[in-house]
């Protein structure tokens, strides 16, 4: 395989484009602490590397570990492994390769950094086997990468805070909810194998019913966020507008039509993500000129 093609499997297998959903939210925590500590350019280079580290080996590991899965699910079994376009030799390389990439990023960021990113690749890669166990892997996930938002706090203040938990509260319901949507597609294959999620467990209708009931917490997680970081009417505009494309996603998914799920999860969700930030910035710009 050409080096480009080599890449571009690379690309596809890990999807680079997945890492607009938590960037945001960890620009987000770096325009808050932006408040009260010093932010370099320094800083911010080594967070958006070991954002890309920590995205890349934990989906590449995820795709090695669930191979064999892909290989029999006709929604995945044109990607990169199952049809040996990558080999399992190559995508191994690629997670140490950027497991160490996001080590590396931490240490730069500091020794409190350096010591914790061990336990995070762990809690990163075991989440591909969850799917094993428990239909709470969608909410696993979404824990793991809530993480995003904190441990860009950490790394710039070295200090933990209480309400920059609520910004990864945000970011653990958001994607625990439209993961739930995007599990739909997957309701008879995971059944047929003996897989754990929620559409699996307690039926299409009713996980879409739980996705809503989640992102109605990811509002709540918003609005509790205006008042502990006492945010201005941009944020609050902000947020009404997330609110909107958060019901207009769950109008598109029905429980008998989800052509529309590809939709929701990568525009929508982009969108979310991206305007979230947008606002933050934007209402703190406002604070500072005020």
């Amino acid at each position: 395989m050409r080096p480009l093609e080599q890449f571009l499997a690379y690309g596809k297998t890990i999807k680079f484009s997945h890492t607009i959903f938590a960037l945001p939210f960890a620009l987000s925590a770096v325009v808050l602490a932006h408040r009260h500590y010093p932010i370099s350019p320094t800083h911010l280079f080594w967070i958006l590397i070991a954002m890309v580290g920590a995205r890349s080996s934990a989906m590449g590991f995820n795709r090695i570990a669930d191979a064999r899965f892909d290989a029999k699910n006709p929604r995945t079994s044109k990607r990169e492994i199952p049809l040996g376009r990558l080999s399992l030799f190559s995508a191994k390389m690629f997670v140490i390769l950027f497991s160490l990439i996001f080590i590396f990023a931490a240490a730069m960021l500091g020794k409190i950094c350096l010591y914790l990113s061990f336990p995070v690749l762990a809690l990163m890669f075991s989440y591909s086997y969850t799917k094993r166990f428990t239909w709470l892997s969608h909410f696993y996930l979404g824990f793991v990468i809530s993480l995003a938002p904190t441990g860009a706090w950490i790394a710039l203040t070295n200090t933990f805070s209480l309400p920059i938990t609520l910004l990864s509260l945000t970011l653990l319901t958001y994607i625990a909810g439209f993961d739930i949507l995007y599990g739909c597609q997957d309701t008879g294959f995971d059944t047929k194998e003996g897989l754990f999620s929620i559409p699996a467990r307690f039926g299409i209708h009713k996980a879409l019913l739980i996705s809503s009931i989640t992102h109605v917490f990811s509002f709540l997680f918003l609005f509790l966020i205006f008042i502990a970081f006492d945010m201005k009417i941009i944020y609050l505009i902000t947020i009404i507008v997330i609110a909107l494309l958060l019901i207009i996603e769950h109008k598109l998914v029905k429980p008998r039509d989800l052509s529309h799920v590809n939709i929701a999860f990568f525009h929508i969700n982009s969108a979310i993500s991206i305007i979230l930030f947008v606002g933050i910035l934007a209402d703190e710009l406002v604070r500072q000129w005020i």
